[in-house]
């Protein structure tokens, strides 16, 4: 290329930088003689450390935004996008504001997608704390000609963190037919989706249906799956239900003189240290730290570094967030609701 003109070569060689067109290739990809294939390392691209929604600001743009977004996110593997099934929000992820900045730009110019951005949510979850037995679900309408019939005897115990899910089946001398079991355990599944304090999912507990009734001509999947919605309702609000917070894992690499301010910094985000080590002339700082707390600390450290400091970030796990913090995302839950 020279300048907007491109000029025709039989070759280009290693250290040549030259332009082809329709070519199907993705960053980090390698090109070579199709009779002579090598494929060089790979990128080790750096972790994106913000995150924030985003939305079209035109109504209608939702399909050339994701367009845009993906065709960036192409050429740019550190900007990340990901639509987040518990929050419902389209969420971008940079190396920092300026790096965001620069992009949203770009596809102003480039697509004409204009857009906005705001705190992404934080995807909590919730779970229970206590096992309850023997408790009933039943829904019954009768309305003339056929009705709805269907029974379920549940217990309900919370399992290790991370365990998911799971569903048993213990019924025996068919107190419910087979065939409506698939419909309890998909009504039991709904209702955890919708969550019990804040409209987050539940997760990490175990259902043991063992008993239940039936009607040979009211009794349906519907029936059945409501009845099993409804046990579970029950029991979950008497099996100590709390919400559980995602907590990241950080390393936070700077230089020694601000050490001190770093460590203090991340105690009053209700982090942990889980060690220090020394990398050349620079400290690494591994510690568990609340998403919630992070949102916003690529800006902060920055400051309290005056540049000089750097972070990565990924998940590790959930934990139960403590009660102040559980109180304030239901309180906020239930405004959002309201409006």
């Amino acid at each position: 290329m020279n300048g907007k003109d491109a000029i025709n070569t039989p070759q280009v060689e290693a250290g040549d930088i030259g332009a082809l067109t329709k070519l199907s290739a993705h960053t980090g990809d390698t090109l070579c003689d199709r009779d002579a294939p090598i494929q060089l390392p790979g990128i080790d691209f750096p972790n994106s450390v913000i995150s924030y929604a985003i939305r079209s600001t035109r109504e209608g743009d939702d399909e050339k935004l994701m367009t845009s977004l993906t065709r960036m996110s192409e050429e740019d593997p550190t900007f990340r996008i990901e639509r987040n099934d518990v929050t419902k929000q389209l969420l971008i992820s940079g190396l920092g504001d300026l790096h965001i900045n620069i992009n949203r730009e770009r596809m102003a110019d480039k697509f004409g997608v204009e857009t906005e951005l705001s705190p992404p949510k934080v995807p909590y979850r919730e779970t229970i704390r206590r096992r309850v037995q023997g408790i009933q679900g039943r829904h019954k309408r009768q309305s003339g000609g056929r009705g709805q019939f269907g029974d379920v005897t549940i217990n309900l115990l919370p399992l290790q963190r991370g365990e998911g899910f799971e569903f048993v089946n213990n019924i025996v001398g068919g107190a419910i037919p087979r065939n409506y079991i698939p419909a309890v355990e998909k009504g039991v599944r709904e209702r955890m989706d919708r969550g019990l304090l804040a409209e987050f999912p539940i997760v990490d507990i175990q259902i043991d249906l063992y008993d239940g009734k039936f009607h040979p001509v009211d009794s349906s999947d519907m029936a059945f799956q409501i009845a099993g919605s409804i046990a579970f309702s029950a029991a979950a609000e008497q099996a100590d239900p709390c919400l559980l917070e995602p907590v990241m894992s950080v390393a936070i690499t700077v230089p020694e003189q601000f050490m001190g301010s770093i460590i203090g910094d991340l105690n009053g985000r209700r982090g942990q240290v889980m060690g220090v080590e020394q990398n050349g002339r620079k400290q690494v700082i591994q510690a568990n730290v609340p998403l919630s707390e992070m949102l916003r600390y690529s800006i902060d450290l920055k400051s309290m570094t005056s540049a000089r400091g750097n972070f990565t970030m990924e998940f590790s796990h959930y934990e139960i967030a403590p009660d102040d913090v559980a109180q304030k995302v239901i309180a906020e839950s239930k405004t959002e609701e309201e409006e």
